[in-house]
């Protein structure tokens, strides 16, 4: 246990400080836009490329992989709507709240954290989660949150946005042009992937960093906009299914697909149980924000699944070892 925690210390440490850093006021909240904008369009792509380029077309591709992860994503959206509705939560909350809890932060720390304590094959399983997250997982979620609305085409009008809103991220494009790369044999020439490869090396501590000062300001936006305490019902609940609900229902839905014969990788089902029990993706505040969401609430949820993520992150791959 000691050793994973040598690996997994630092990585949450770096959002540690990020946090720490923009709590005390040491880096602006004007500036974190900066640095999201760094990560998100420049460092992060050039990272999610490389992998894609070094990665076989068929993990990139795995039609198995697809279907678990795919599967597991509906469902905890499905429990998590059904479990967060009452007077207080509506849909527009409910729906961010399943978002949380089924998209992990995959790109900002999942892949170099898997990578770091599995070897450079744990990306592509790890990559392909999120072109499905970011695709059909945030889609559902923000035409669910349409709901509340009276016109009865808000949701189709929703999901419309979303998906120009995955057309306009850079990450899924980076991942296609690193898996054409892999099948065709390519790279840039070496000015290029040299730039690439800096840009690459940078977007690990970057975005941890950044991880820690979204949620700081997260927490520190949503606190003046409250008007008491919030019940620890209304988030609780998000984190541990997130946390814990998440990872075994992919490790269950895994096994089942190998004892019904069809060839699921065991590593692969390692990878995809691991991202499952990462916290939730920090920037789905910023989504919250923008349909009106409870930012408070995903902020803690966020914030919970975060801080409560370094032991029982720790733990499930000490179980899986």
């Amino acid at each position: 246990m000691l050793s994973i925690l040598a690996i997994t210390f630092p990585f949450f440490a770096l959002v540690l400080a990020g946090y720490l850093a923009a709590r005390r006021r040491m880096l602006p909240l004007e500036a974190i836009g900066g640095l999201n904008t760094f990560v998100l369009f420049f460092a992060l792509p050039a990272m999610l490329y490389r992998f894609g380029a070094g990665t076989p077309i068929g993990q990139l591709l795995d039609p198995l992989t697809i279907l678990a992860w795919t599967v597991c994503a509906l469902v905890v959206v499905a429990v998590t709507v059904k479990w967060s509705m009452n007077e207080r939560i509506r849909w527009n909350d409910a729906s961010f709240g399943a978002l949380v809890a089924a998209f992990p932060n995959t790109g900002f720390m999942g892949v170099p954290l898997l990578v770091a304590l599995l070897g450079a094959a744990a990306a592509g399983p790890a990559i392909l989660t999120i072109l499905i997250d970011l695709v059909v997982t945030s889609s559902l979620c923000i035409a669910l949150s349409r709901l509340d609305s009276a016109d009865e085409h808000g949701a189709s009008e929703a999901a419309k946005k979303a998906l120009k809103g995955v057309a306009l991220n850079p990450m899924p494009w980076a991942i296609l042009l690193g898996g054409l790369s892999s099948a065709l044999q390519w790279k840039p020439v070496a000015p290029v992937m040299n730039t690439i490869g800096l840009l690459a090396d940078a977007a690990s501590p970057v975005a941890l960093f950044t991880i820690g000062a979204v949620l700081a300001r997260s927490q520190f936006l949503a606190a003046q906009n409250e008007h008491g305490p919030m019940p620890a019902a209304d988030f609780v609940p998000v984190a541990l299914i997130k946390l814990f609900v998440h990872p075994l229902l992919v490790w269950l839905v895994g096994r089942g697909m190998q004892a019904a014969g069809l060839p699921l990788d065991p590593f692969t089902l390692h990878v995809l149980v691991l991202v499952a029990a990462l916290p939730s993706a920090s920037n789905v505040s910023l989504l919250a924000e923008r349909f009106g969401a409870d930012t408070g609430r995903i902020a803690r949820i966020i914030l919970l699944t975060t801080a409560a993520a370094f032991l029982t992150f720790s733990g499930v791959v000490a179980l899986l070892a």
